[in-house]
């Protein structure tokens, strides 16, 4: 058939194609373009299980990924073995824009979650039927669209968040000093902002929300869910190659996740520490102006 152009043309292309697949016995699409009123645009991704007879047939010969379009690029997941059941799968980006993650999955792991008490994560955030030949997925319960959306962090998780957050944070102030500006960048933009700011923001948020609302992967649509003056520091955590820039970077985003760390302790009846905070913010600002000849750190 043509490319097609809507999401009803993708999923009945798919459905189609499985249906001519003996090995095929099921079609599940999980994620967000399985949830009702869900967040999608043209570039979303479709994250398809196929339930298989047997996964290898697929997982040698990959050429079948080709019925959807040129493959732009791939990644191919190993064959991994949980609880003596195998699995796989690839994510394949395609050059119209076309993006399917498909994962294959054996009869018998479909049938393993019919059979548990409760479905797992990626099930309970929202999946839909696509096609089922033989009635494996008739005994799935239905998803409460309740999975992964966050929920109040205990005082241990909040204060831990924090701690170690300046031990992160000290991490960056010792690559500045050596000017390891790469080193640097990697603790400041991806573990700072992703495991210690990126959970105190969406807490915040949720806050505003009465904890309802799912949030997208790596800050995905924090955006539209922050308030616009948190979002606006957000930004200016961000800096260029300059060693200067990226020590005004570092203490902006210790006022930023100080800000939001109040306001979510004030919310939760939990108190902010603030001599750590006191504590941290001396020892890096003395590791700023050492100099770099030092011998001794005084």
């Amino acid at each position: 058939m043509d490319d097609p152009q809507t999401e009803k043309e993708v999923l009945d292309w798919l459905v189609k194609w499985g249906e001519n697949q003996p090995l095929v016995r099921a079609m599940l699409l999980t994620s967000s373009r399985a949830v009702p009123q869900a967040p999608v645009d043209l570039l979303s991704d479709y994250d398809v299980i196929l339930v298989l007879r047997d996964i290898h047939p697929f997982h040698e010969d990959r050429d079948w990924l080709e019925t959807f379009g040129h493959v732009l690029a791939l990644y191919r997941d190993p064959i991994i073995t949980e609880d003596g059941l195998e699995r796989s799968g690839n994510v394949t980006q395609y050059e119209d824009g076309l993006k399917i993650d498909f994962s294959l999955w054996p009869i018998a792991l479909i049938q393993k979650i019919v059979a548990a008490l409760q479905l797992p994560d990626e099930f309970d955030a929202g999946y839909q039927v696509l096609l089922d030949k033989d009635g494996l997925t008739a005994g799935l319960k239905p998803p409460t669209y309740q999975a992964y959306i966050p929920k109040p962090p205990s005082l241990s998780e909040y204060l831990d968040t924090v701690e170690v957050f300046f031990v992160d944070a000290a991490y960056v102030a010792k690559f500045l000093w050596r000017d390891d500006l790469i080193a640097a960048k990697e603790i400041l933009d991806h573990f700072i902002k992703q495991e210690h700011l990126l959970p105190m923001l969406e807490w915040r948020s949720e806050i505003d929300r009465q904890w309802t609302v799912r949030p997208g992967l790596y800050g995905r649509r924090l955006k539209i869910l922050l308030r616009p003056d948190l979002w606006a520091e957000l930004e200016n955590t961000y800096a260029g190659p300059g060693l200067e820039a990226n020590w005004e970077a570092l203490f902006r985003t210790i006022d930023l996740i100080r800000k939001a760390a109040i306001e979510v302790g004030e919310r939760l009846g939990y108190s902010y520490p603030h001599e750590l905070d006191r504590r941290a913010t001396a020892y890096l600002l003395k590791v700023k102006n050492l100099d770099r000849n030092a011998k001794r750190f005084q």
